[in-house]
């Protein structure tokens, strides 16, 4: 491996020995596995990951069978991971695939960033791990293990940050072996050179590590600063008859679109709980409604922002529900809830219905 540095060499022989073994990784990888992977994991931790990938490859095992996927079913595989958008992005690409493709994943990063769903980093993954193409992947756990091995000041979530670390990093790998140099970083990150308390004595790469040697490793990488993160008071409204309740269904170009919810929206200043569910229900729905007892209240964190949801029975005064402000309402048997992806508040509240 000629002009390779030694520090790719032992980072390279401490994969081979020490590299995790996940269901997406094989000697002759499947392009598709690998992509379905690097979309779940998005902003996803790989032990989470791992049971749904399983799953998801059970029931749509080529990029044939997810093409012809009903989109709820897709959505209802997906419950849980959240960022449901993916999902959504990941069958529209597999349609795009078959009519644009042939059924087969191109192998260029230019190509696949064509694709719904794959940005610069996710295409230069899937080339390099699936194809042997020479791309820099730059996930977080890449951004922190360079950023330290350099002793790089610049803040890494900046364009500058991006620019820098890619100026540094790219073409040090042996030819044809990003893709293993790509997945070494993402494992050293994952088990070694972890965000704190990195285990340095451990890391093969200490002999060359720039924030190992100026005793700077719990000071790197920079961040720029964080914002406060807001806070919604959230309502929702349970309506019965008989066996079934109300669902909403987002409409697709919003958050979670395309999950069914039970009706409801954010509190505005000066309202109360009741208020504000009898407000929303009339703006979505076209029915007034009284307002009863609290079935729960549920507190979620989503990446920008935080909510405390209360759910709240609610009787339909009269009329019938209409879908003004969302994609369909339908009244679903309780003991069929299951059947329809839903947020993880949303299941709570369905859940705690079945119970």
């Amino acid at each position: 491996m000629p002009n390779t540095p030694p520090w790719v060499h032992a980072l390279l022989e401490w994969y081979a020995r020490h590299g995790r073994r996940l269901p997406w990784r094989a000697a002759r990888p499947d392009p598709y596995a690998v992509w379905v992977s690097e979309i779940m994991l998005q902003q996803t931790r790989v032990e989470t990951v791992e049971p749904y990938f399983r799953r998801w490859m059970a029931r749509f095992p080529t990029v044939a069978h997810l093409a012809q996927a009903d989109e709820q079913e897709v959505l209802r595989l997906w419950e849980g991971l959240g960022y449901y958008r993916r999902a959504r992005q990941l069958l529209a690409a597999a349609r795009e695939v078959m009519r644009r493709f042939g059924g087969r994943l191109p192998a260029e990063p230019a190509a696949l960033r064509t694709l719904p769903g794959i940005g610069p980093y996710t295409a230069a993954a899937i080339a390099s791990i699936a194809f042997g193409r020479d791309a820099l992947a730059l996930d977080g756990n890449l951004r922190r293990v360079l950023a330290r091995f350099f002793g790089i000041d610049t803040p890494i979530d900046t364009p500058q940050g991006q620019r820098e670390l890619e100026a540094r990093a790219h073409g040090l790998w042996p030819p044809g072996r990003a893709g293993d140099f790509n997945q070494a970083l993402m494992d050293l990150g994952a088990l070694v050179c972890t965000p704190r308390a990195p285990q340095c004595p451990a890391c093969p790469l200490r002999p060359w590590c720039a924030a190992y040697a100026q005793g700077r490793v719990a000071t790197l990488p920079r961040k720029r600063a964080r914002q406060a993160v807001p806070h919604h008071t959230v309502v929702a409204g349970v309506a019965r008859r008989g066996a079934a309740v109300l669902l909403a269904q987002r409409p697709a170009h919003k958050m979670l679109g395309g999950l069914w919810e039970f009706p409801g929206g954010k509190v505005e200043p000066g309202e109360d709980l009741p208020t504000a569910l009898r407000r929303e229900w009339r703006e979505e729905l076209g029915v007034d409604i009284a307002v009863g007892a609290t079935l729960g209240t549920f507190r979620h964190a989503y990446t920008h922002f935080r909510i405390t949801l209360h759910a709240l029975e609610v009787r339909i005064l009269h009329g019938e529900p209409q879908p003004l402000q969302a994609a369909a309402v339908r009244w679903v048997p309780i003991t069929a809830l299951e059947d329809y992806p839903m947020g993880k508040v949303d299941r709570l509240i369905a859940r705690q219905l079945q119970a």
